[in-house]
């Protein structure tokens, strides 16, 4: 059976879905759509029918490229007032021979799980720091390895119960059920993870339309998370007032004319608008780029605050993402804030662009569940794949070729 999956990001600018045929231990790209949301404010649902409608869009420009219908998905879930609790607990290792296999990693996530999760909260994941077979201890996977006891330490990530309720009633209400959820901060930090991050602690910033989270990571995993009130949108909002233009031609100017440090930007050169009073004007690149370069300034500065708030540690690394740190030049502003810092660079033709980079990850994440697990699954059936088959290539004519996306572990 070919594995396939499916990814949702439900934001306050875009719905992004993208599937993944994971082959040879390389997830290809099959298909991707963005199309602009509608319902959500501050990524959470405020107007269920007018959502809906933006998320059929979405999904039918990606059925069309597959040529079937998607039946399942991961969903992402809003970070708001999301918990992240130490835990660890033990079990009989009940394997054939005392061999720790799949069912017991399952039995042991799911005993710590249901002791832990508190009322009106639910559970996104519980992410493993480290095993114990026995006396030997920290074991990444301890499948195979023979014992009588298995014992785990993790980090249990909970929201309130209505950030999930919310997401999981607006994809089930057009007829895709929802397998696996999870977060911004899991999804990123499983597209950009590497052996460097395995071993520090760092943060990654994720500038999103209409907020921007601050996650913290301790050698990889997360364990602590900020959400500041400002984003894209709020750059959109300067330039429309500044040159009384329609928001949708701010963000155009922002996304095609500006450079986000204005020492980048061009004196000489000019954009053409009409604002709302049907006037034509010049826009100068450089005034618009000082403009915008004031916001980014204080988003940043802001996320910097927030970090401190998080930890009193030094953070070895920072990463920025999300569809506003493609801004050009974004790294310069950041860098004189917050000292080294990398930009995500997500390179897959069709999902080009930062703001893709939780959709991804969050499919790399669930294979690697399903890896320590042992278990074997895909999003199709053998009927589905039967029935009708997927173009191998659904994204040839519009994405070009297919590129193999290394997994994050």
């Amino acid at each position: 059976m070919r594995h396939i999956y499916t990814s949702v990001d439900i934001g306050s600018d875009t719905m992004k879905v993208v599937v993944f045929e994971l082959y040879k231990n390389k997830l290809n790209l099959l298909a991707a759509s963005s199309v602009k949301s509608m319902g959500i404010k501050k990524g959470v649902i405020t107007n269920l029918s007018e959502a809906s409608i933006s998320i059929k869009e979405a999904f039918n420009e990606v059925e069309q490229m597959l040529g079937m219908k998607i039946k399942k998905v991961i969903a992402t879930i809003p970070s708001y007032f999301s918990d992240y609790i130490m835990v660890e607990g033990s079990a009989t290792i009940e394997g054939a021979n005392g061999i720790v296999d799949g069912n017991d990693i399952s039995n042991l996530l799911e005993k710590i799980a249901k002791s832990k999760i508190g009322p009106n909260r639910e559970m996104v994941s519980l992410i493993p720091i480290d095993f114990k077979v026995d006396d030997l201890d920290s074991v990444k996977d301890p499948k195979g390895m023979a014992g009588k006891m298995l014992k785990m330490r993790g980090i249990l990530v909970t929201v309130p119960s209505k950030n999930i309720y919310s997401v999981v009633n607006l994809i089930e209400s057009i007829g895709v059920e929802v397998i696996d959820i999870s977060t911004n901060g899991i999804g990123d930090i499983s597209t950009f993870r590497n052996d460097m991050i395995d071993k520090q602690v760092g943060a990654i910033i994720n500038m999103g339309s209409e907020i921007t989270s601050i996650t913290l990571y301790n050698k990889g995993i997360p364990v602590k998370n900020a959400i500041i009130q400002y984003g894209g949108k709020n750059i959109d909002n300067d330039i429309s007032y500044m040159y009384k233009v329609d928001a949708s031609v701010a963000k155009k100017l922002k996304e095609t004319f500006v450079i986000a440090h204005k020492n980048y930007a061009r004196a000489n050169e000019f954009k053409e608008v009409v604002d709302i009073y049907g006037e034509t004007k010049k826009v100068s690149q450089l005034e618009v780029s000082e403009i915008v370069m004031s916001r980014v300034e204080e988003i940043i500065t802001l996320a910097k605050e927030q970090m401190h708030n998080l930890t009193n540690r030094e953070i070895q690394y920072i990463i920025l993402t999300g569809g506003t740190s493609s801004l050009p030049q974004i790294k310069m502003v950041a860098s004189e804030i917050l000292g080294d810092v990398a930009v995500g660079n997500i390179k897959l033709v069709g999902v080009r662009n930062n703001k893709y980079s939780t959709v991804i990850g969050n499919i790399i994440y669930f294979i690697n569940k399903l890896k320590l697990r042992g278990h074997n699954y895909s999003m199709i059936t053998e009927e589905d794949e039967s029935s009708k088959k997927i173009r191998n290539n659904a994204n040839e004519e519009m994405l070009g070729k297919v590129f193999g996306y290394f997994l994050g572990k």
